[in-house]
């Protein structure tokens, strides 16, 4: 299916399927603990014959595959991650959607899958917070953690594109992603992704096959580590999950995106706050040796990820080659915790959102 045929197709009457009782009474929204009590409902959309089913929203549960089911074998697998948030009045208001339905797209071309009409995305996830409107937490610091994916369901064993597939969206409530400074080194030897790859697309298999140099480097007491290119490992990339950025000298610096490097909806909107804050920001290849040297000459002020699930998760230690490099403290960075402050501000309906960021649903 082309870009042009999937966005001609008109919105379809969801299906609406509520569930007998509600599970919000087994959460307490004041110990929301991430990713542990999903709310009540799911947006489900069958792809076949060539095109986009009917969707349904249904009670929240499992799901009936196959063993020869594709994804499971070949990894026809992507998902996006994205919050919705309370403003003062109570009103429920998602951050940047566009974005990442833009970047769900994206990968899914990448991943030779068929591209999910915006109709179908908004319009199924509108619908679905509206039903579980109760579940998005009215609490400081947390927000209603949205989680789309789409996978291959052929059962059939054979290496070639699915012809069928399972576009899902469930939600739960989240508060604090990490709830400490992080410790990270710099990983030497695996590579996330290499040119040519995949490591520009939210594809699962990026994130399995990093779940091992992560344990290797947490059991030697680090939190996550910081991925370097794979061709030379001289220059850094991402941090687990997260983009990366540092403050050099008062500059906000962070590696230019590439088809190697994740380009997150979170960095970008970090980005565009410090420049609105009036910082100088650059975005470049940053050299390992450059950090290294800036903390040994106390030119690096600040280091911190990016994401959806922590949006800043600032760095406490970086580790290299047996050494730990100790960053200032947390509470006398200015520049990511003004931004960091600032968007929140913007998300929670405090600030004005200048850059129309916000999508509101209505009741």
């Amino acid at each position: 299916m082309t870009t042009e045929d999937a966005a001609t197709i008109p919105t379809k009457t969801i299906n609406i399927q509520r569930a007998t009782a509600s599970r919000i009474n087994e959460l307490d929204f004041n110990n929301i603990q991430f990713g542990k009590i999903f709310a009540d409902h799911m947006l489900v959309v069958d792809y076949k014959d060539g095109a986009w089913q009917t969707p349904e929203i249904l009670p929240y549960g499992d799901m009936m595959m196959s063993p020869a089911t594709s994804a499971i074998h070949y990894g026809q697998s992507i998902f996006e991650g994205m919050k919705a948030y309370r403003n003062p009045e109570g009103e429920i208001q998602l951050f940047r959607p566009l974005e990442n339905f833009k970047r769900l797209n994206l990968s899914a071309e990448r991943m030779c899958m068929p591209e999910i009409p915006e109709a179908l995305f908004m319009d199924g996830l509108k619908e679905l917070l509206k039903l579980d409107a109760a579940w998005v937490p009215p609490t400081e610091g947390c927000a209603l953690y949205i989680r789309p994916f789409m996978f291959a369901t052929d059962d059939f064993i054979g290496v070639r594109p699915s012809d069928t597939y399972r576009f899902v969206i469930f939600t739960c409530p989240v508060g604090a992603y990490y709830g400490v400074p992080l410790k990270v080194a710099i990983e030497p030897n695996y590579a996330r992704s290499v040119e040519g790859g995949a490591g520009f697309a939210k594809a699962a298999g990026n994130y399995g096959s990093a779940l091992l140099p992560a344990r290797k480097m947490q059991e030697k007491g680090y939190h996550q580590l910081i991925w370097t290119d794979a061709k030379e490992h001289k220059y850094i990339e991402e941090s687990g999950t997260m983009n990366i950025m540092f403050v050099i000298d008062g500059k906000l610096v962070t590696p230019a995106v590439s088809n190697t490097i994740l380009n997150g909806i979170t960095r970008a909107s970090v980005l565009q706050v410090a420049k609105d804050l009036g910082y100088t920001v650059e975005e470049r290849k940053v050299a390992v040796d450059e950090i290294i040297e800036a903390s040994q000459a106390g030119t690096l002020q600040e280091a911190f990820g990016t994401g959806t699930a922590a949006t800043i998760a600032q760095i406490a230690i970086i580790h290299y080659n047996g050494t730990d490099y100790t960053l200032p403290a947390i509470e006398n960075r200015e520049i990511s915790n003004k931004i960091a402050t600032a968007l929140d501000a913007i998300k929670t309906g405090q600030a004005t959102d200048t850059h129309n960021w916000m999508v509101k649903i209505e009741a």
